[in-house]
């Protein structure tokens, strides 16, 4: 705080979290081409004034705390009937005395260290203190008549992200109706702009989303309230273009079985990796995406489940045209990469599903792969790790029978698992 009351470096946080929500609105009139100057010369004021031993009377700041509540208003209305779902503003009151807006600018929802994780907390606030060091020198290139969009379009941009979670930000930008139809749900945002847009069926249900009721006898389910919605949307904005080559379901791998027996029996392919299970939002779960990038150029990766979002995107070519992620498809797909195990080791005439040159490396967060391991342990599959952590609800016993009978491990270190699974351990 260098020196300012806390009180004052409350209200300048404040003033940068003003600054974000009108920026929320801001990057929506940009994407439609427009850049509000009159918000962008804000912004720009209100960041300066924010920077380290620049303003330190609380009624100034307050005044343009109010100030910026009015441009976010006027902006807001710009945007209009452009903006689908609902976003609910944190900061709301335009009126009243120092005490009530200092308790508002301290509470959790208005502060930096809002967001759980550590890393993410850290990269957000160095690209806010950046945007301060932009947003003064653009306001010094401003009084001397120099302006461009580019940086005014920037600077809503990078400051409207730090509001987002990258784990939503496929909904955010799709804009049209989501129907979740099963699991994967994972809580959603204050500051989300899609919940209007969300609708559950079957077991799945969320507080605020519209649920679709269950199919009367010999009926069909109404999917009338989501079909009217997507007529009024915007079209999904593009957030990354490619190719990813899917359908490795076992009658698909099995028609290419005397190729994959070729290059296998050539040396071309020496082992093949079942990265398969689930997906997360924990750190540690980028194991698997380097396990995927340092693995050598001749072991193929099997997957199916959502784990796989953690790699499919590589770049990690072929051997002998044999694309080196085969993906199979969803976590229940998995029975595919059995039935791939169970034929390989019938076609090199092998007693044991352990003597093929396989290894397990499974992801794993909730039910759904649980039902997997216990299928691959029915098989007899053994030496299969399994992370980013044992399950917790395995007592010391449980835990000690899976280990000496199925030689089951944690996760280790990205080196020395691929140098173990390249040993066949």
């Amino acid at each position: 705080m260098c020196g300012k009351p806390e009180e004052t470096a409350d209200l300048q946080d404040l003033l940068i979290y003003v600054c974000k929500r009108i920026s929320v609105y801001g990057e929506m009139l940009k994407e439609m081409g427009t850049v509000d100057k009159q918000a962008a010369h804000f912004i720009c004021k209100a960041l300066f004034t924010t920077i380290t031993n620049v303003a330190w009377d609380d009624d100034v700041l307050i005044d343009r705390i109010k100030e910026g509540l009015k441009v976010r208003d006027e902006i807001k209305k710009k945007v209009g009937t452009a903006l689908s779902g609902t976003l609910q503003d944190c900061v709301t009151w335009s009126s009243g005395d120092k005490k009530e807006i200092i308790d508002k600018a301290m509470s959790d929802e208005v502060r930096i260290t809002a967001a759980q994780n550590e890393d993410v907390r850290s990269l957000r606030e160095l690209l806010i203190i950046g945007c301060k060091g932009i947003a003064a020198y653009a306001d010094h290139a401003a009084i001397l008549g120099y302006e461009k969009d580019d940086i005014y379009g920037f600077l809503m941009e990078a400051l409207a992200s730090t509001t987002k979670d990258l784990s939503v930000e496929e909904f955010e930008s799709f804009n049209g109706p989501i129907i979740l139809t099963t699991n994967c749900l994972i809580p959603i945002k204050k500051d989300n702009t899609y919940l209007g847009r969300l609708f559950t069926t079957g077991v799945v249900n969320y507080p605020g989303a519209k649920h679709i009721a269950d199919r009367p006898v010999g009926g069909a389910k109404d999917f009338s309230q989501a079909i009217a919605l997507a007529k009024t949307c915007k079209p999904p904005q593009e957030i990354e273009s490619g190719t990813i080559v899917g359908g490795f379901t076992h009658n698909q791998v099995l028609a290419l079985a005397d190729k994959v027996i070729d290059a296998v029996k050539s040396g071309a392919i020496k082992r093949f990796v079942v990265m398969a299970g689930c997906d997360g939002r924990q750190k540690a779960r980028s194991y698997f995406t380097g396990v995927a990038e340092n693995l050598p150029k001749d072991m193929v990766i099997l997957t199916a489940g959502c784990a796989k979002y953690r790699y499919n995107k590589l770049d990690l070519g072929d051997i002998g045209g044999i694309p080196r992620v085969l993906d199979a498809g969803q976590c229940n797909d998995s029975y595919s990469l059995a039935v791939i195990a169970l034929k390989l080791k019938e076609a090199f005439g092998l007693k044991d599903i352990n003597e093929l040159p396989i290894s397990y490396d499974i992801a794993w967060y909730e039910q759904k792969a649980v039902a997997v391991l216990l299928a691959l342990l029915f098989l007899g599959v053994k030496g299969m790790r399994l992370g980013p952590t044992l399950p917790a609800f395995l007592s010391p016993a449980v835990a000690k029978v899976l280990v000496e009978k199925f030689d089951i491990k944690p996760i280790g270190t990205v080196q020395e698992d691929i140098a173990a699974m390249m040993t066949g351990k």
